[in-house]
């Protein structure tokens, strides 16, 4: 699915997280940036309804949450029709449970002690329909956890491989740089094509492996092996 446009309204936001402080303090740096906070909940299940009663855009989603986990409930809201991107907060990077969410649909990561401006970036970009794939950390979860969820021998491998099966190897070679952290501008650089050229590659891609953003791409391409550990700033 290809990125969306940027929606004319004011974003509209969940934040789900069992810790009234963090909500609060999330809630104010996101309306002082102009943005709506339609929701709150304070576990899995309070925010997959406050998602169906209020179409936010985007959804801050706690991993560690009382009732339903935040990876449970990232799967349920991505599989809806129309879905709103979800971010994962977690207190530290390497996360089993934020590279369980990346596998479930999420469009990324944040750290509970980000910095408001990143924070304000981070959901003007997946509410843009982007994805937020920092290359230094996404690659080190990826490194870290694909071998665990996609050896070898695991399900989770062997149905990485058959969807990487069916690319060509251009779509192939755009899939590596996505996972890498590359952007539209810099795939087209190494592979000497124009960027409109790469956005339809990215869209292609997308259909083709039946995600919706860059951090799914990156998930397949790890678990299937297309990337290996150490590879991902080579």
């Amino acid at each position: 699915m290809p990125s969306q446009p940027a929606p004319s309204h004011p974003v509209r936001i969940v934040i789900a997280d069992d810790q009234e402080l963090v909500r609060a303090g999330f809630r104010l740096i996101l309306e002082r940036a102009g943005f709506e906070v339609v929701a709150e909940a304070g576990d899995g299940a309070a925010a997959i309804d406050g998602v169906a009663r209020t179409a936010p855009d985007v959804v801050l989603m706690d991993m560690r949450m009382p009732v339903l986990d935040g990876v449970e409930a990232t799967r349920r809201i991505a599989a809806q029709p129309d879905a709103p991107r979800v971010l994962a907060l977690t207190t530290f990077d390497l996360d089993e449970l934020v590279y369980a969410a990346m596998r479930a649909g999420a469009s990324g990561f944040l750290l509970k002690d980000i910095p408001p401006d990143d924070l304000v970036h981070a959901v003007r970009v997946v509410a843009r329909g982007e994805a937020m794939l920092a290359p230094a950390v996404t690659a080190r979860l990826l490194e870290r956890f694909a071998g665990t969820t996609g050896g070898p021998a695991s399900p989770a491998s062997a149905a990485a491989e058959a969807q990487l099966a069916r690319l060509t190897e251009r779509e192939s070679d755009i899939a590596r740089l996505v996972a890498r952290g590359c952007s539209n501008a810099e795939i087209a650089a190494r592979l000497f094509l124009s960027e409109s050229t790469v956005k339809t590659y990215v869209s292609r891609l997308f259909a083709r492996l039946g995600v919706r953003d860059r951090v799914q791409v990156a998930v397949i391409a790890y678990e299937g092996g297309l990337v290996r550990v150490g590879e991902a700033d080579a």
